[in-house]
């Protein structure tokens, strides 16, 4: 029977000493009911139904992360993003229509339409016309 009392102490010592160190690091926004030096006090003062309210009452549960496996059309920063980038291809294609059309415009000052009039660089070489002579062909004077 002492057994059984000595490992009931033993279980409650280190049950309290764990409640303490979790009250201890538990962030203060997930304390609830009192404050954080208040509940460690109540621990150590009333054992293990100190630590018991702590663990029942005093803290507050991690939040539950999304599920995983969801899809991602289910995440609301995932639609705007597609929002944005739909909204962004929209205006680019618009601008190029608009650049077209200004391009092909008659009197427009765009260099897709082929509106070079430069005239071609005359040759130096005289081309095989009537009367001329090939160059390096023998001369008749």
């Amino acid at each position: 029977m002492v057994r059984l009392w000595i490992g009931l102490a033993v279980a409650a010592v280190v049950f309290i000493v764990y409640s303490v160190v979790d009250c201890a690091t538990m962030p203060r926004d997930r304390v609830r009911g009192i404050s954080k030096p208040s509940w460690i006090i109540a621990i150590l003062l009333l054992p293990v139904i100190g630590g018991l309210l702590w663990w029942i009452i005093g803290r507050v549960r991690a939040q539950k992360a999304a599920p995983r496996g969801s899809a991602p059309d289910d995440d609301p920063d995932f639609l705007k993003k597609l929002d944005a980038e739909r909204n962004q291809a929209k205006r680019i294609r618009d601008l190029e229509d608009e650049l077209k059309r200004f391009d092909d415009e008659p009197g427009g000052t765009g260099t897709g339409s082929g509106s070079h009039d430069d005239p071609a660089p005359e040759s130096d070489t005289p081309d095989d016309g009537p009367g001329r002579k090939p160059p390096g062909a023998p001369s008749a004077s």
